[in-house]
């Protein structure tokens, strides 16, 4: 069951996904903002998790990847609910979320959501209230008042989109600025030299979790993908040290 099945969704959206069975904790893989689950990171887990016999979900929000939808249409609530509906649909055992960067938010919400369903949770480079300190104040305003918002894009050709919706959602759902109501054990991931997400987020999301059981690694030269391969077995590692992991 390794290749790409699509799940419907209530409202007949249909959400690609991967998943493989096996013991718990199972593993998911949230992405980023506009990236899938084809990226190294989220097949290096997989793989990994299929190498050791354990339950893996990769998923691709709807309007990203191969899942169907319009990317302009997505918010942070619109994707917290569909990765709630396919988890319950699809996973057996208590789940380890994966986050990278929006997806580290993202994981956040879904814990929030679903607290007796949730194992444990693994951030890299967890772009929490992005909405908030990720626009200056003229950025904020063009977007209130209902303008798309293009910037330059360092990981592809076309420019980053943000849209008036999904900015106004993510601030309905800012974090940090209260106390954090998960329990289950957190590992930060963030590298020292992330141009996007700066290391001080992690280091604030720790301090905001009500968990006792939090740590946060940083990588001095790690950029903002840590896709290096010692970016990706530092990873690996994490997650096999993990509280029911290992």
């Amino acid at each position: 069951m390794t290749q790409t099945r699509f799940h419907t969704l209530p409202d007949g959206r249909r959400m690609a996904y991967r998943y493989t069975p096996g013991s718990g904790p199972a593993l998911v893989f949230l992405p980023g903002y506009m990236s899938d689950m084809a990226g190294s990171k989220a097949t290096a887990v997989f793989d990994w998790a299929v190498g050791q016999g354990r339950e893996c979900l990769l998923l691709d929000y709807p309007g990203c990847g191969e899942s169907e939808g319009h990317f302009r249409d997505g918010t942070l609530s619109l994707w917290r609910g569909d990765v709630v509906c396919l988890l319950s649909s699809l996973c057996v055992h208590p789940v380890c979320l994966v986050g990278s960067s929006l997806g580290g938010w993202l994981m956040l919400l879904v814990a929030l959501e679903i607290p007796l369903q949730i194992n444990s949770l693994v951030g890299i480079a967890a772009a929490a209230d992005f909405t908030e300190w990720g626009f200056d104040d003229e950025q904020k305003s063009k977007l209130a008042a209902g303008e798309i918002l293009l910037e330059d894009n360092a990981y592809g050709p076309d420019p980053t989109p943000t849209y008036p919706a999904f900015w106004a959602d993510g601030q309905a759902n800012r974090l940090l600025g209260r106390e954090i109501a998960i329990d289950c054990p957190v590992r930060l991931i963030h590298g020292q030299a992330d141009p996007d997400v700066p290391w001080e987020v992690s280091l604030r999301l720790a301090g905001k979790l009500r968990s006792a059981d939090v740590q946060v690694h940083l990588v001095k030269d790690g950029d903002h993908r840590l896709s290096r391969d010692q970016d990706i077995a530092l990873l690996l590692n994490t997650l096999a040290a993990l509280p029911g992991v290992s």
